[in-house]
């Protein structure tokens, strides 16, 4: 499954927020699901800052804790360094 994750750096409370009726352009829907459903997409908190890829690890990290999967099974596809990335959990 992939998810859209919209990440909030340097919060001070670390959370995982369900963001509903997301409206997005038409490339992410092609990219996130090839059946032209409306992705899901998350917010996610975490207090890491974005320097050498903890706020990556940190949202993942959080991700794995919120659908109770193992961390490793969380895999970052696309956004390495934006705000808005794109996720497959396995």
């Amino acid at each position: 499954m992939r998810i859209i994750v919209k990440a909030k750096t340097k919060a001070k409370i670390a959370k995982v927020e369900r963001v509903s009726q997301p409206s997005l352009d038409l490339n992410i829907k092609k990219e996130v699901n090839q059946k032209m459903e409306e992705p899901v997409i998350y917010k996610v908190s975490v207090k890491e800052a974005p320097i050498q890829g903890k706020a990556n690890e940190a949202v993942i990290k959080a991700l794995a804790e919120y659908f109770d999967v193992a961390p490793s099974r969380i895999q970052l596809i696309s956004g390495q360094t934006s705000k808005q990335k794109i996720f497959d959990l396995s």
